[in-house]
């Protein structure tokens, strides 16, 4: 890997390979963060107070980008063009930018749909917000959205329309994910379960076996097999959320899932662990006590950049993780 960008609640930490941790943002309540391989150095993080900054130096120096909504909470850039960028807010509004964060338009209609009367956050039971992005990744213009809570939509053209949320999908969802080995699939870990789609959401099946825990949080699927995908879990929001609840790690092989915590802390003190995945071919997942590698999920080592301990100020519980 070349660049980890690791979300917090109150920083960002960045760092490479045979470097240490960068605090960034510091102070700051963050949401998200996206990055591309294509522009390593650059990264986009929402956060809650400041709207969606932007470094174009590797995190030497940041910029407010989109000041939209009361919080910016999801981001993605595609694969295919480093220059389009895509943000989801509270309340609920999708924007785009084609020139790397410069420039943004919404994309309309999105609470137009007959679904989102009923869309709410039940901390803020008056609002709801969009909680993640994905693209497919054989067209860029076919965008899926995470409403938390209320709903899986879609989109077939760049946003330009929106399809509302169809029968069997998860309504709490809060990680998306696609694979370029399989175009039509789409993963999703939400507050109801694990789900897959293998036609582009249009429907879906809900793959529960061994999955003990159904709190469904951080999700990963691995670059080299769209059949081996891991997640974190816990028994519900109070335990995932909390430094001092439990949560665990799943691996699916593509017909039943397994517990896959060895070399992992907890699951008792382990808050709800983010998932990426590393260019080189294995998984990464951040958590409040660190941040660990697997090449395929069935044991986890300790990757800390700078090869000391997790200092107590990163003991917090992870918004995101971008490994570029």
């Amino acid at each position: 890997m070349d660049t980890v960008y690791a979300a917090l609640g109150d920083r960002v930490l960045v760092g490479g390979s045979g470097t240490g941790w960068d605090d960034c943002l510091l102070g700051h309540d963050i949401e998200c963060v996206a990055a591309g391989a294509a522009e390593p150095a650059r990264a986009f993080v929402g956060t809650a107070d400041a709207g969606l900054q932007r470094t174009t130096g590797g995190g030497a120096t940041w910029e407010s980008v989109l000041d939209a909504g009361d919080r910016v909470t999801s981001a993605t850039v595609s694969s295919q063009d480093p220059d389009m960028v895509w943000a989801g807010t509270e309340p609920s509004a999708v924007y785009r930018s084609t020139d790397g964060g410069e420039t943004w338009t919404e994309r309309p209609g999105l609470t137009d749909l007959d679904t989102a009367s009923r869309w709410s956050f039940p901390p803020r039971p008056h609002t709801h917000h969009v909680r993640w992005l994905a693209l497919a990744p054989d067209d860029p213009a076919q965008v899926y959205a995470a409403i938390e809570a209320g709903a899986f939509i879609r989109s077939p053209d760049g946003g330009e329309t929106w399809v509302d949320h169809p029968d069997g999908a998860r309504r709490d969802n809060h990680t998306l994910s696609t694979h370029p080995d399989a175009p039509d699939r789409v993963y999703t870990a939400a507050g109801d379960g694990f789900a897959l789609s293998a036609d582009r959401g249009a429907t879906w099946t809900h793959p529960q076996d061994g999955l003990a825990h159904r709190y469904v949080w951080g999700l990963a699927v691995h670059p080299d097999d769209p059949d081996r995908v891991v997640v974190s879990a816990a028994s519900g929001p109070q335990s995932a959320h909390s430094t001092h609840g439990e949560s665990y790690v799943y691996r699916w092989d593509g017909e039943r899932w397994t517990q896959s915590m060895d070399g992992l802390p907890g699951p008792g003190g382990l808050a709800r662990p983010v998932l990426a995945t590393d260019p080189d071919g294995s998984f990464l997942v951040l958590t409040n006590h660190g941040l660990f590698q697997s090449n395929r999920g069935d044991a986890w080592t300790r990757h800390d950049l700078d090869g000391g301990d997790w200092p107590s100020d990163y003991e917090q519980v992870p918004s995101g993780l971008a490994v570029i």
